[in-house]
Order: C-alpha cells, then structure tokens, then sequence
C-alpha cells in the first residue's frame, strides 16, 4: 500500500466518520444539512472537473 492508497483510505474513513456522527446525533437538521453538504460537493466537483478538463 502505498502513500496515494492510505490517504484515500484516510479521507474515505474521515467521510464516513462524519456521517455516522451526523447520523448518531439523532438530529434530523444535522442529517439534511450534511447530506445537502454532500450533494453539493459532488456537483461542484463535477463542473470543475468539466470545466479544467
């Protein structure tokens, strides 16, 4: 395993880490907003990745 593997291990691991915690909390407003978070990264990411690609 090399350097570029554990640190995509380490940010998916932190990821899911988060949404356990949102989750955990019991809070249904934690929950949207960090799946809203989440959603909108994902779109972000797509259009730079169009965009500079």
């Amino acid at each position: 395993m090399n350097l570029r593997h554990f640190r995509s291990f380490l940010y998916t691991l932190a990821k899911f880490l988060g949404d356990v915690q949102a989750v955990k909390s019991g809070d249904p407003k934690k929950m949207s907003k960090r799946v809203g978070r989440r959603t909108a990264g994902k779109a972000t990411g797509r259009m730079l990745r169009k965009l500079f690609k």
